[in-house]
């Protein structure tokens, strides 16, 4: 997938995980941040059950994307709210 490709699924991915998780969103570049590494993170977990990852610009890498980054928004507030409300 190309460069650009990978920001738009981000940025879509992102976007919609954050609305999911949070329903606020966590910004502009944090949203594309998140969703890229949610593609990539949602393209190794379905890829260890057995399915595939990524594949391109569609429907189904959108999704992957997607699980990926609501997982690693849940892990990401898990880790860093949880901390700020402690100090």
């Amino acid at each position: 997938m190309s460069f650009i490709a990978w920001i738009i699924l981000g940025l879509i991915a992102g976007f919609i995980a954050s609305k999911i998780v949070n329903k606020a969103g966590e910004g502009f570049l944090l949203d594309v941040i998140l969703g890229v590494v949610g593609a990539v993170v949602g393209g190794w977990l379905f890829r260890t059950f057995g399915m595939r990852g990524v594949t391109g610009l569609n429907l189904y890498s959108l999704i992957v994307a997607i699980v990926g980054a609501v997982v690693f928004l849940v892990v990401y507030h898990l880790l860093f709210r949880r901390r700020a409300r402690n100090i």
